[in-house]
């Protein structure tokens, strides 16, 4: 008589221990890739295996998971685990081209900018910036009138997150008992963060190393609470984990096509609930009045950061040429400054964020990660945003639905 599978056998029924399993098993050898856990503690084995073995996990998990029963589950799953064969096998020491190691660990393909899009956008912005002198002055400048000082962030952040949190209940709902902390912090590479805790819970972190400007508080504060990271979290982890007993989804890894949806629904999350109108008029008004800050100033500010727009993809075209071109960390930082429209010390802190082991992939994310749900969402009608945030959609699915209506 044979024995019974293991509970986190790949070839059981349910594949979610192994799963979570083997990503903690991959975070034992690069810390951070598993971003958040609320599955039950035991799951969570950082013991440390050879690479080898851990890679061997992970294809057979890849063929354990073509037996789960739900097309939509196992969609999920399938590509997930693909994503994980690439990081296990270059723990096991495989070297890819940096395209192909973008597009294995996300599913998306990784695009810049041309040099005549580039220059087409500069100019624009050009036009549309007040002012004389060096572009990236002149925008300091906006931004410097519009700065809201360390100690009144958290109190700005209180009225903005009420009524965000407001907007999404009415339009998305939200499950009960959902809530996050948010705390300041310094000596990071990125601008926010959202560490999901399970229970519904997260916390956000805001990055003080760089002047945080009242323009940049509102979709920062949706990108990382409502109706974006927290909410996804929250929202699949109530229907997902606890509706359906798909445990898979009370973890978050980075590095994983996961993470092009997720960044995709927070770089689209103010917008799923307030128009750019409205935006500025709350901005303009309300804020201002709020953080003491001349409306006039806001408005530039904010027309100053719209103008710059068609030049969001200069960090994943700047990553292109770090990571698959072999130009000098100097002239990148020269490329982020002049076509990024940054300071020396803003182009130093994203060149910190291109050049992180963790992150230097993860840029993509961002830029094509919004592009893809925007097109998810423009072809799929006024319920697609709340699909996002309900299912466990995949790169793969948003394309296929975006271009089914082409």
């Amino acid at each position: 008589m044979t024995a019974p599978p293991s509970p986190h056998d790949p070839t059981s029924r349910d594949p979610a221990e192994a799963y979570v399993r083997l990503a903690h098993a991959i975070d034992a050898h690069e810390s951070g890739y598993v971003d958040g856990y609320g599955g039950p503690p035991e799951w969570a084995d950082r013991q440390l295996a050879a690479p080898a073995e851990v890679h061997s996990r992970a294809e057979a998990l890849l063929e354990g998971v073509q037996g789960v029963e739900s097309p939509e589950r196992r969609a999920f799953l399938d590509i997930q685990v693909r994503a994980m064969l690439v990081t296990t096998g270059r723990l096991c020491g495989e070297v890819r081209p940096y395209r192909d190691e973008v597009r294995g660990l996300f599913d998306i393909e990784p695009r810049g900018l041309s040099q005549d899009e580039l220059d087409a956008a500069l100019d624009a912005v050009e036009s549309r910036v007040p002012g004389r002198g060096p572009l990236p002055e002149r925008l300091e400048g906006l931004r410097s009138r519009v700065v809201v000082s360390p100690e009144r962030i958290l109190e700005l952040a209180q009225p903005i997150l009420a009524e965000l949190r407001t907007r999404t209940r009415e339009r998305f709902g939200l499950p009960g008992g959902e809530d996050f902390s948010v705390a300041l912090v310094s000596d990071r590479p990125w601008g926010g963060y959202n560490w999901p805790l399970g229970d519904l819970k997260s916390r956000i972190d805001l990055n003080t190393d760089l002047p945080v400007t009242l323009t940049a508080l509102p979709d920062l504060l949706a990108h990382e609470g409502y109706p974006g990271h927290h909410t996804e979290h929250a929202t699949k982890e109530a229907r997902l984990v606890r509706g359906l007993g798909w445990r898979e989804h009370g973890l978050q890894t980075l590095n994983t096509p996961e993470c092009a949806v997720s960044e995709g629904i927070a770089m689209n999350a103010l917008r799923a609930v307030m128009s750019p109108q409205e935006e500025e008029a709350w901005l303009c008004g309300e804020l201002a009045a709020r953080a003491g800050l001349d409306a006039g100033d806001v408005r530039a500010c904010l027309e100053a950061g719209r103008a710059q727009e068609n030049l969001r993809a200069v960090n994943a075209t700047a990553a292109l040429r770090l990571h698959e071109e072999g130009q000098p960390e100097a002239e990148v930082l020269a490329f982020l400054q002049r076509y990024g429209l940054l300071t020396p010390e803003r182009a130093r802190q994203s060149l910190r964020f291109l050049t992180s082991p963790t992150f230097r992939a993860y840029i993509f994310t961002y830029s094509a990660g919004q592009e893809l749900v925007q097109d998810f969402v423009d072809s799929g009608g006024s319920g697609a945003f709340a699909r996002l945030l309900r299912e466990p959609l995949t790169p793969g699915g948003l394309r296929a639905q975006a271009q089914s209506t082409l």
